[in-house]
């Protein structure tokens, strides 16, 4: 296992999903953020939906950011036909990257067929794409974390999301039931919604098993590593 504190800045940039999701951003605010993307060396940059793909795809071509976008996003109630459709869209428009977010209402009402069927179909959309799913932890119970978790790992998606980032973060104790509900599944995870202070607990979240922090912070949070390392290495 890689010790991040071994890692220069530009190594840990690699840790984070850069997002700007409001969609009354501009053209020019979104190609600022890619520019900054490209500077941090993110993993991946993402607004709240394909609109803004080809710009993005644009900015960030002939580097090592993925043109990244969310599917129904923030709330996840469109039916399972429109996000596909969306899914194939954003692949269409150069997207590398694809989160999705589960339907919690069909969840908690013991609907898990349909969020099955509805996740099986979002990756088959991607084709080749990494696809992430939120569940919106903020909302769920223990025991609807782990179930939420374990449909992701049936449907064949890549990454388990905690959150849209757009109501409240992830606890710790929340992250720590989809990490045992999927170790051994080969499921990654990917945390967004990191509550102030952000950097301690950014990395607070990858010391504890985060394969990706999803945030419009990613360059504080970036440029407090170094200060953060020093702190750990005392």
């Amino acid at each position: 296992m890689t010790d991040i504190f071994d890692l220069n800045k530009s190594e840990i940039g690699k840790y984070f999903d850069y997002s700007v999701l409001p969609k009354q951003s501009t053209e020019q605010e979104i190609r600022v953020a890619c520019r900054e993307a490209v500077k941090y060396n993110c993993a991946a940059f993402y607004t709240a939906s394909p609109f803004w793909s080809p710009i993005v795809r644009e900015e960030l071509q002939g580097t090592s950011v993925l043109v990244a976008t969310g599917i129904d996003f923030p709330f996840g109630v469109s039916s399972s036909r429109l996000k596909a459709i969306e899914t194939e869209q954003a692949i269409e428009a150069g997207c590398g990257a694809v989160d999705i977010v589960m339907n919690i209402g069909a969840l908690r009402s013991g609907n898990y067929d349909l969020v099955k069927s509805e996740l099986r179909d979002f990756v088959k959309a991607a084709g080749g794409a990494l696809t992430k799913v939120i569940i919106e932890v903020c909302y769920l119970s223990d025991e609807e974390i782990a179930v939420a978790c374990k449909l992701i790992a049936e449907s064949g998606a890549n990454y388990a999301k905690t959150s849209t980032g757009q109501f409240e973060g992830p606890s710790m104790s929340q992250f720590l039931v989809m990490k045992e509900t999927l170790k051994d599944t080969g499921i990654k995870l990917k945390v967004a919604g990191v509550k102030f202070p952000r950097p301690q607990n950014a990395y607070t979240f990858i010391l504890a098993g985060a394969e990706l922090i999803g945030t419009r912070a990613a360059p504080e949070i970036i440029d407090a590593f170094d200060q953060i390392k020093t702190i750990y290495r005392k």
